[in-house]
């Protein structure tokens, strides 16, 4: 048997969980959430990364759908709820296929059916505005994880990619973490600071989980995971989900990126312009500095390090799909799990190991995030705290 038919055999009985899929963003930003101009049910290939047939062909088993809106959105919370409807209006139109899942056993229902589990993740503490109650409102949608941060701080939280304000979490962010644990909701930590990483470790009773993240011992990215994090997993429950994405998993690829923004900022413009004239300036960096390609085994890379250091039951996987311009040579699209899968398998990895990475570790987190939120709740009411009460200044 070949490393593709055993990866193959291997994903008919313990698909891929994936952590972290920007289709719905995509939707929304190429055809205004018009479902039949983007018909998930046949070849998308020319516009996203994802569609059903891709999806069975990676042997894709469940999916989080990221519910993601910018940080500078005019209202956050109702650009929110038109991801989710969006996530809805998919479940509605192909119900052959997507499953709703809300609970472990929601996952494993899905998988002896044949269809493919659709949770949802919202991307960034900005969705919830400040607002318990809206984070409960959320869950009672159905989202089952939130990032703390995205690429921006928020009030209560630091990321990973901003100058440090709260040195982590502020007391209304333990409070939201707290909150996360009681609903059952993943405490997501993809794209929040070092700092924020460890408080919210301190903070939550439950499994917390990297939806999207790599290991910065491996590639010097602030949105990977120090191995000191990576240690306490353990401990904790939780899991890391390695992404794909190239400038997050490939040290050259940082290195050129640098050097890319650089160069638009000498030229006075924005490093993400996507201008007519910033696109030139980029283009002709570009062909002077080809842009570095990772490939499958740039993640593998990744993988085996992480397995050393927090243990093969707290690994995961989380693409990024169509929430990133670029991919990994064999990982181009949703159908390319395969090949990561046959990669491990070249590498030693047994059959025990690789259906936890794919199913098993997700399934049990998530399970367990409701086992812990059940015991809070029988001793702990929502909390009505403000973001006032917790975090105003000393007099």
């Amino acid at each position: 048997m070949t490393s593709q038919e055993a990866a193959r055999e291997l994903l008919r009985e313990f698909p891929v969980v994936d952590g972290h899929n920007d289709l719905p963003w995509a939707l929304r930003e190429q055809v205004r959430y018009d479902l039949d101009a983007r018909d998930i049910a046949t070849d998308q290939s020319a516009h996203l990364h994802t569609d059903i047939p891709r999806l069975r062909a990676g042997g894709v088993g469940a999916q989080y759908w990221s519910v993601y809106v910018r940080t500078d959105a005019p209202d956050p919370v109702a650009a929110t709820l038109e991801q989710i409807d969006c996530v809805r209006q998919l479940l509605t139109r192909h119900p052959e296929d997507l499953r709703p899942a809300l609970t472990a056993a929601d996952l494993e229902a899905a998988r002896g059916e044949g269809r493919i589990a659709s949770l949802m993740g919202a991307e960034g503490g900005h969705s919830i505005a400040n607002s318990l109650g809206t984070l409960r409102g959320l869950y009672g949608l159905g989202v089952r994880y939130m990032t703390l941060t995205h690429n921006d701080n928020v009030d209560w939280a630091d990321s990973a990619t901003d100058e440090p304000r709260a040195g982590g979490l502020t007391a209304f962010g333990r409070e939201v973490v707290r909150e996360m644990n009681r609903l059952g909701m993943l405490v997501d930590l993809s794209h929040v600071a070092a700092t924020t990483m460890r408080d919210a470790l301190d903070s939550s009773s439950a499994p917390v989980i990297f939806s999207h993240s790599s290991a910065r011992a491996v590639c010097d990215h602030p949105r990977n995971v120090p191995d000191d994090v990576l240690e306490r997993l353990p401990a904790n429950g939780g899991m890391a989900m390695v992404t794909f994405v190239p400038k997050f998993v490939l040290q050259a690829a940082v290195d050129w990126t640098a050097e890319a923004d650089e160069n638009m900022r000498a030229h006075g413009f924005h490093h993400l312009d996507t201008t007519a004239e910033a696109m030139k300036v980029h283009r002709a960096f570009e062909e002077r500095h080809p842009r570095p390609v990772a490939t499958v085994a740039t993640v593998a890379d990744h993988l085996d390090h992480m397995r050393e250091v927090a243990g093969v039951d707290h690994l995961g996987i989380g693409g990024d799909y169509d929430g990133t311009a670029f991919t990994p040579d064999g990982l181009g699209d949703v159908s390319g799990y395969p090949n990561l899968i046959a990669e491990l398998h070249d590498r030693g990895w047994s059959k025990a190991d690789l259906a936890k990475l794919t199913w098993k570790n997700a399934v049990r987190v998530l399970g367990a995030a409701d086992d812990v939120a059940r015991g809070l709740q029988e001793t702990r009411s929502p909390s009505n705290a403000t973001i006032e009460s917790l975090d105003a200044p000393a007099s």
